[in-house]
């Protein structure tokens, strides 16, 4: 490794362990930080209003208490977790926070965010539960409100060239990351997920000009691996929603398994989807966040009735990226609490036996404490598979 990209992973560490660095730093030069939560966020338009989306994270070492004061406790744990550290002060450095109706921990504390927090600007952005046309046109009319507002507060009037200029920048950015996840296809693999989720969460909370340099940098780095440092074992899939944290991955890769693909929230299944190119910003915008996004929160409406239709239509995606990367096994983890995911839970296991995949599903707090006992059943999955 030369000494330039060397200091590429040297940043990357230090950017993940202290999260949110580069947007202190921004934020004194006088530039807008706005934080949010859920992949559903149509980061365009606030790239496209000269403001910096700052993906908010929690920590799984850093126990829940001042949160608890103002969030019910049967709320995610994910999201008390975030909002525990902004009343702790971790990101103080926000001058605004954007959440999506995205499941109920979301929607029904949202007034509790802005009472609390107090920040300078706050938007809830309303995304309908069904996908149709007039679905497209309500999200469509939602996210223009959300762009003169955000445009107000930034002080500029964001244009649609200002947006087609952003879109362009964030399919860039998926891009690095599909080739990112082309690394780990080889078996071994030519880098860690314990890597790749370093990599990603640090990404999110960059300016998406800065990520995709990032990313060209990493990519250089690990196309030099002539040959993978990784042994040649069980190949895993995660699903689940989001994970912000590396332990889970860590724990899985030290227990003996390569997770080599997943289906989440800050993964593929979120980050992939491009947003169409050439028509009216604003409708490909809600395009791609209402429909091309596969959520559990969005329904999809089955009209021929027939179960294996429907397991294909909700979740071929997870047996694309399953064929894909050679899984020999997955990992179902959702917190607990998580409405979306939890409600499908039987029907996503319906899918995993309908495709053959060994399955462990885990539900689980979002901390550190836990691992002990995760680590005895994964341990024992992962030797079942041998």
């Amino acid at each position: 490794m030369n000494e330039k990209n060397k200091d590429i992973f040297s940043r990357i560490e230090s950017y993940y362990t202290d999260y949110g660095q580069r947007a202190k730093e921004l934020k004194n030069e006088g530039i807008k930080i706005i934080g949010y939560m859920c992949s559903l966020i149509p980061l365009e338009i606030i790239t496209a209003a000269g403001c910096v989306p700052f993906r908010m994270r929690g920590d799984v070492h850093e126990p829940i208490t001042k949160g608890d004061i103002n969030l019910e406790t049967i709320a995610c744990p994910f999201y008390r977790s975030c909002f525990d550290l902004s009343v702790k002060g971790k990101y103080d450095f926000l001058d605004g926070s954007i959440v999506a109706h995205g499941c109920d921990s979301m929607a029904r504390t949202y007034a509790v965010w802005k009472y609390t927090l107090d920040l300078p600007y706050s938007h809830f952005v309303n995304l309908p539960h069904t996908i149709s046309e007039s679905s497209r046109e309500f999200f469509r009319a939602g996210l223009n409100t959300f762009r003169k507002s955000l445009g107000k507060f930034a002080g500029k009037e964001i244009s649609d060239d200002d947006l087609a200029e952003a879109i362009g920048l964030y399919n860039e950015n998926r891009d690095k990351v599909r080739a990112l996840y082309e690394l780990r296809k080889p078996d071994p693999p030519i880098v860690s997920g314990t890597e790749i989720t370093k990599i990603l969460t640090v990404g999110a909370s960059l300016p998406v000009a800065e990520a995709n340099k990032l990313f060209d940098e990493v990519l250089e780095e690990l196309r030099q691996r002539k040959e993978s440092p990784f042994k040649k074992v069980r190949r895993i899939m995660i699903d689940g929603a989001c994970m912000d944290n590396i332990e889970l991955v860590k724990l899985i890769e030290d227990l003996g398994g390569n997770v080599v693909v997943d289906t989440l929230c800050n993964g593929t299944r979120d980050n992939l989807p491009h947003t169409d190119t050439g028509n009216d910003p604003l409708s490909a915008l809600a395009d791609r966040y209402l429909d091309k996004i596969n959520c559990p929160r969005t329904y999809r409406e089955n009209k021929e009735q027939d179960l294996q239709k429907e397991l294909e239509s909700r979740f071929g995606d997870i047996g694309f990226f399953a064929r894909e990367s050679k899984a020999d096994a997955a990992i179902l983890y959702v917190y607990k609490y998580c409405d979306p995911f939890g409600f499908e839970v039987p029907v996503r296991k319906a899918y995993f036996e309908s495709i053959k995949l060994p399955l462990l599903y885990l539900e689980d707090e979002y901390s550190a404490g836990t691992i002990g006992q995760l680590k005895t059943r994964i341990q024992a999955f992962l030797e079942m598979i041998q």
